[in-house]
């Protein structure tokens, strides 16, 4: 039995573009004498579609496009995840579904049993959970269904909650000769193996073969991997697709192949998911070419990078604005950069704007001495440069503040914030060096002397990062404590060796910047928890 796997980057809403796809596929599945075609999570319709859920049109829309799908799978067996509606009682309308189609009839459908109502997922808020696990016989085979969640639990990864049922296990008596399981399983940092470890879980304990597809690509500010997979019935990886790009892969089940161990490296992966997140915002939303301010320091840097792989060198434009506070060697470096990736660079100083800001408040501000407020007024002189290239020239502009930064509050609304993109708000400082250091393994691309110089945002004599805040180690550290694992302060102080003061102060400085992060602009998630999707937290409340 030969299984084709359709590894595949809907667009979220695209019901027309999406069923093209698919029927595309149907057609590549056909050339390669494929028995069966299996799909991701919700492929018609993308996913997360959200708040779309909640119109009927929608809904019928969907129906519509199935029904094109069902009169294009002549001569073969397709599980594609739609959804569709609940017809009986319960207490949500519609279910996230498989539509089970054979040779031109719609068979039946799948529904998913365990909805995740955690992290970035709220699939609760639309769904019915499905109620029995089915077995579609084909070809002498036996062959259960899965979806997404459904197969999680069973492996122990499910840290949010505990199902009253396993769907595993449910399938465990009909004793099923292959498993299906369709995701759209979003990437965070060190995820693809997780996911391998999944499936040979699943494999091992109703002993047949386990094929999951899952989606690709970037959908506003989530990011799937792909890296669909074949494992055996004793767990052991066969296949793997690629990850971050559509890919077909044939699964044949009669044919002897060795096992294929799942080697990644995880910085790579993680740049990869920044630039088909950036790739995928733009494209997705008819955009071309972004703008950013280079500095000379590293996160700019960074971006800049992401930028040109993601919508390439022609299409981004840098800005230099240098103050009576910039160093000559920033200006040199953000102008070695761009010669290194090839891209315009424009120099805007802004010590005139300065300037006048500074003598239209005098009056207002006299008697006081300077403090961060005149920080400030040159952040947002950069940001209303940066935001007004982008209306006049049609550029989207990248913020590139750090996860680390963002944590502490350590930026500027309404300046350094402003951007319809923050490309590295959930990269921590130490991944940003990280990253750097990656893209530097076989020529320079980011000058050594960005990675080599201590940070600064230079907005006063002499400034540095640390002059405000712990050395960056020690603030990711509380980060991943805090944010990502919900420790107390008293437990990141003994786990992390941080001293408790030191920790209690960080923490205190995440939820005070909350009402900032509110307000900035959306970001790729790439970690286990991200400031933006996934992260809920009262701007006003009396705990921390």
């Amino acid at each position: 039995m030969r299984i084709f796997v359709a590894q595949l980057n809907p667009i979220v809403g695209d019901l027309e573009g999406n069923t093209q796809k698919i029927i595309q596929a149907l057609d590549r599945a056909r050339v390669k004498e494929a028995d069966i075609v299996l799909f991701s999570e919700l492929v018609l319709c993308g996913y997360p579609p959200e708040d779309l859920l909640l119109h009927p049109s929608f809904i019928d829309a969907q129906e519509k496009y199935l029904e094109k799908i069902v009169h294009a799978s002549a001569r073969l067996l397709v599980f594609v995840g739609v959804v569709r509606r609940n017809t009986s009682h319960g207490e949500k309308p519609i279910f996230n579904s498989v539509a089970v189609i054979k040779d031109g009839k719609l068979l039946g459908f799948e529904d998913k049993r365990l909805l995740p109502t955690y992290d970035v997922f709220d699939e609760r808020r639309y769904f019915e959970p499905g109620s029995a696990a089915h077995i579609w016989e084909y070809k002498g085979k036996k062959i259960g269904v899965l979806v997404c969640e459904d197969i999680w639990q069973h492996a122990g990864y499910v840290a949010y909650t505990q199902y009253a049922r396993d769907p595993v296990l449910d399938l465990l008596p009909l004793k099923p000769d292959l498993v299906l399981n369709l995701s759209a399983s979003p990437y965070q940092f060190q995820k693809p193996g997780v996911r391998v470890n999944v499936c040979s879980k699943c494999a091992k304990t109703l002993h047949c073969p386990v094929v999951l597809c899952c989606q690709v690509g970037g959908n506003d500010q989530l990011v799937f991997d792909g890296y669909s997979m074949y494992v055996d019935k004793e767990g052991q990886l066969r296949q793997l697709a690629k990850g971050f790009e559509e890919d077909d892969m044939i699964v044949d089940l009669d044919a002897k192949i060795s096992p294929a161990p799942f080697v990644y490296d995880p910085i790579k992966d993680l740049y990869q998911a920044l630039v088909i997140g950036v790739r995928d915002y733009f494209h997705k939303s008819g955009f071309k070419k972004g703008c950013l301010g280079l500095s000379g320091g590293i996160d700019s840097a960074l971006v800049a990078s992401i930028a040109v792989d993601a919508l390439g060198k022609e299409n981004v434009l840098a800005i230099a604005m240098p103050s009576r506070f910039s160093s000559e060697s920033s200006i040199v470096d953000a102008k070695c950069l761009a010669k290194n990736l090839a891209i315009e660079l424009r120099e805007i100083p802004i010590e005139k704007p300065f300037q006048c800001f500074l003598d239209l408040l005098e009056p207002v501000f006299e008697g006081r001495s300077p403090d961060i407020t005149e920080e400030n007024i040159q952040a947002r002189i950069r940001g209303m440069i940066l935001m007004a290239i982008s209306n006049k020239l049609g550029y989207i502009v990248l913020s590139t503040g750090n996860k680390s930064e963002l944590g502490m509050g350590f930026c500027t609304l309404y300046g350094d914030m402003c951007g319809g993109l923050s490309v590295i708000s959930d990269v921590t400082k130490q991944q940003v060096y990280a990253l750097c250091r990656w893209l530097n393994r076989e020529k320079e691309v980011i000058p050594q002397a960005i990675i080599d110089k201590v940070p600064s945002a230079e907005l006063r004599p002499d400034q540095k990062d640390t002059d405000t805040l712990p050395p960056y180690e020690i603030v990711d550290k509380v980060l991943q404590g805090y944010v990502e694992e919900y420790l107390s302060p008293e437990e990141i102080s003994r786990k992390y060796a941080v001293p408790l003061e030191v920790a209690i102060d960080l923490v205190r400085r995440i939820h005070r910047a909350e009402y900032k992060r509110r307000q900035g602009a959306p970001g790729i998630r790439v970690s286990k928890k991200a400031f933006r999707v996934g992260r809920r937290y009262p701007i006003v409340q009396g705990w921390v």
